[in-house]
């Protein structure tokens, strides 16, 4: 089965599609599967979810049902990077076999990347976005 989703967030670039196979065969994770989980990686700055932020760029799920995350940072020199992958483990732990994370940095991220759901959040912050 192959399967693929693409986040709109304009100027990225085309990811390939990814392939879907659960690996016993009786279920099968879907990039949404795991888009919502990721919902659950909580930027620790900001304390908005990594997907509304706009920080997840791609999800690529192989045959082995192996994740592989591009993802960026709302700064490359963010000390927190490690914080995000332990979040990451443990939000697709049981989901998936394993789990990467491939840092992108073009195109950078911006405000734009936000989501509307992830506007309304920083918000209620106080963020003027």
């Amino acid at each position: 089965m192959t399967e693929s989703q693409h986040v709109d967030h304009g100027d990225l670039p085309e990811v390939p599609e990814a392939t879907q196979s659960g690996g016993g065969g009786t279920s099968t994770v879907t990039i949404d599967d795991v888009t919502e989980a990721m919902k659950d990686v909580v930027d620790p700055e900001l304390g908005i979810n990594v997907v509304d932020l706009g920080l997840v760029y791609g999800v690529h799920i192989d045959e082995g049902s192996n994740a592989v995350l591009d993802m960026t940072l709302t700064s490359a020199a963010c000390p927190l990077t490690d914080v995000i992958m332990d979040q990451t483990n443990q939000a697709l732990e049981g989901l998936v076999n394993d789990v990467a994370i491939n840092w992108v940095w073009m195109p950078p991220w911006g405000p734009d990347k936000i989501t509307d759901d992830g506007r309304e959040q920083l918000r209620a912050l106080g963020f003027n976005v």
